[in-house]
């Protein structure tokens, strides 16, 4: 039974395809616990879409209005969002969470996204994307999840990655940390999963691999 937080290096780098991926490969649940903006075709959506509706997808904890900072939008609709206000659902089977933007945003003043991943006590799929700045920001992530000794199950490479970046990233690599590449994506809305999951490949962190 597999329950994992998914987090990124920043935004829009593919953690809800990468969720929904996930929640294919290994029959998981998937959990959204803060939806900031996009109501209308959120994150949830996506993944149920995605995952062609066979899938449980759980109501968000909170649907703020306006696409910000956790607690930014929280503050826009007249809401304070803390740690105590969260708790794992109570389902059976294994769970994906998907988190909102990096590990350093802010829930609120005191409280990042980081400490909702210590609150809920899950190991942690860190996804990158390649862009200009992407290996200071992987990196960034990498020693943030150590200092807070927050295991990393596997790290994701999503889209293409030249080796020089992928070679970085190996380099520094959490310990024990699998690696995930998934392939680029011209148009999601096409998407076939099932023909995806046939070109992910994952090598675990004992060095096993599955193609």
């Amino acid at each position: 039974m597999r329950r994992l937080f998914v987090t990124g290096i920043g935004t829009a780098v593919g953690k809800t395809l990468v969720s929904a991926i996930l929640c294919r490969l290994w029959n998981c649940s998937y959990w959204k616990p803060v939806q900031a903006g996009d109501l209308h075709h959120s994150d949830s959506d996506q993944v149920s879409y995605l995952t062609q509706h066979k899938l449980q997808v759980l109501p968000e904890r909170y649907r703020l209005q306006t696409a910000s900072s956790p607690h930014d939008a929280a503050g826009r609709d007249g809401l304070l969002l803390r740690l105590d206000q969260f708790e794992m659902p109570e389902i059976d089977g294994g769970l994906i969470v998907e988190g909102a933007g990096g590990l350093l945003v802010p829930l609120n003043h005191q409280e990042l996204m980081i400490d909702l991943i210590r609150h809920f006590r899950l190991p942690v799929v860190l996804v990158c994307s390649e862009y200009l700045g992407s290996i200071n920001h992987s990196l960034l992530s990498f020693y943030a999840l150590q200092r807070e000794e927050i295991p990393v199950d596997f790290v994701v490479l999503n889209g293409i990655q030249t080796e020089s970046t992928k070679s970085a990233l190996m380099a520094h690599l959490p310990k024990g940390a699998g690696l995930i590449e998934v392939p680029w994506i011209e148009d999601i809305s096409r998407m076939d999963m099932d023909e995806l999951l046939t070109q992910i490949k994952i090598t675990y962190g004992t060095g096993k691999k599955d193609n």
